[in-house]
């Protein structure tokens, strides 16, 4: 599994609100979630995204945004300046979206929960929040900037609307589907950020493209206890050992080693958090040949031991 795989895989929404608000001009929504990861589809019309810092991003139909922003934001109709300083004062009534509680309050045609407009000059928005649950969440939060925007195609924001909506009137199985629903949304709009990102995209995914780095990644996200070596590394990759740590540090930002241990870490966080394993059944699991030396490893990167860890995570 490569790592993108690794850090999406655990990504789930549970009992999620997708809330669908169909909106004629002048509107405001602010997000009061203060969610970790909001994602934002604008399926017709458009507006401006407003965030407590850093410039305003027009989105338009087609358009997806995630925001990575614990404080409120807002999302004004696009016929508004986009300065909220200066024009603070111009914009209309503040509606709420909040998709954690599934109260929405968009227009007064709007329900709780999706509501399904046919407004053909009006914008319409699908808008689903995650909450973190782990340790590999936060490790992808840190990854992201503020904000990020993807421009799909409007055959695939037809079709996840029409989903969306056929999932709505069937009863049975309904929040199942949407949940999956917005799980695909999101593992595609972060996948095609990823593969637009360039060099703004984290060392770890441009090693993927890379043909020496590619091959050492692979094999130590899929055998992450072996007794990896740099020599054992190399020959993953079929190159000679000095050409391969040379070229692993120019890609990645650090030896070889040194991210092998940075991988081993945030395994055994995940582990120690979410499962009753023992610190010496972790260690063995994460590539240590005994729990002290693990420990001592661990108190090393994390400042605190593997059971200490444990206490404060609990």
């Amino acid at each position: 599994m490569d790592p993108l795989s690794r850090l999406l895989g655990g990504i789930r929404a549970e009992g999620s609100v997708l809330t669908h608000a169909v909106m004629p001009a002048p509107w405001t929504i602010r997000f009061a979630d203060r969610a970790p990861l909001t994602m934002i589809t604008v399926m017709r019309g458009g507006g401006i995204l407003l965030l407590p810092e850093g410039q305003p991003r027009t989105l338009g139909a087609g358009d997806t945004a995630l925001v990575r922003e614990p404080d409120e934001f807002r999302f004004v109709s696009g016929d508004f300046a986009a300065d909220p300083d200066d024009h603070r004062a111009a914009l209309p009534t503040e509606y709420e979206i909040s998709c954690f509680t599934g109260d929405s309050e968009c227009t007064a045609e709007e329900l709780t929960g999706i509501h399904w407009g046919s407004e053909a000059d009006a914008t319409a928005l699908l808008v689903g929040a995650y909450r973190t649950s782990s340790r590999r969440h936060d490790r992808l939060l840190r990854a992201l900037p503020p904000v990020l925007v993807i421009h799909e195609n409007m055959d695939t924001c037809a079709w996840f609307e029409s989903a969306a909506a056929s999932a709505v009137d069937q009863s049975a199985g309904s929040q199942a589907m949407m949940d999956r629903l917005l799980d695909w949304s999101l593992v595609c709009t972060l996948r095609t950020w990823f593969e637009q990102a360039g060099p703004d995209a984290p060392t770890w995914f441009r090693g993927l493209s890379d043909p020496i780095v590619a091959p050492a990644l692979h094999a130590i996200d899929t055998t992450l206890g072996a007794p990896w070596t740099v020599a054992s590394l190399a020959a993953e990759s079929q190159v000679s050992r000095a050409l391969f740590a040379k070229r692993f540090a120019a890609v990645m930002g650090q030896p070889p080693l040194t991210y092998l241990t940075a991988a081993r870490m945030d395994e055994a966080e995940e582990l120690l958090t979410d499962t009753d394993l023992t610190v010496a059944q972790i260690a063995k699991s994460v590539g240590y040949a005994d729990p002290f030396g693990f420990s001592a490893a661990f108190k090393r990167h994390r400042g605190l031991s593997p059971t200490a860890y444990r206490t404060a995570a609990a």
